[in-house]
């Protein structure tokens, strides 16, 4: 499964994970006795998925970083005339 295909899935699979942890933020809410709108809860979950994500992307970023030593651009040196 490539192209298009795979990026709905792919959106759709985002989309139905933040509607049921925004569903659970909400529903926490009324089990404790300090209720919160639906829309407050939906825009907490995207706030901790986007903290989430972030959060994940620059872990994978560092650790590919520190997996592969030495590859760090390689500074020009201008050849010098003697």
């Amino acid at each position: 499964m490539t192209g298009p295909s795979r990026r709905w899935r792919r959106g759709g699979s985002l989309v139905a994970w933040w509607l049921l942890f925004a569903l659970g933020l909400w529903l926490v809410g009324q089990a404790i006795g300090r209720p919160a709108s639906l829309t407050a809860c939906v825009a907490s979950a995207a706030l901790v998925g986007f903290v989430g994500e972030t959060g994940d992307w620059l872990r994978r970023r560092l650790r590919a970083c520190r997996a592969t030593p030495g590859t760090r651009p390689a500074v020009r040196v201008k050849p010098t005339r003697r």
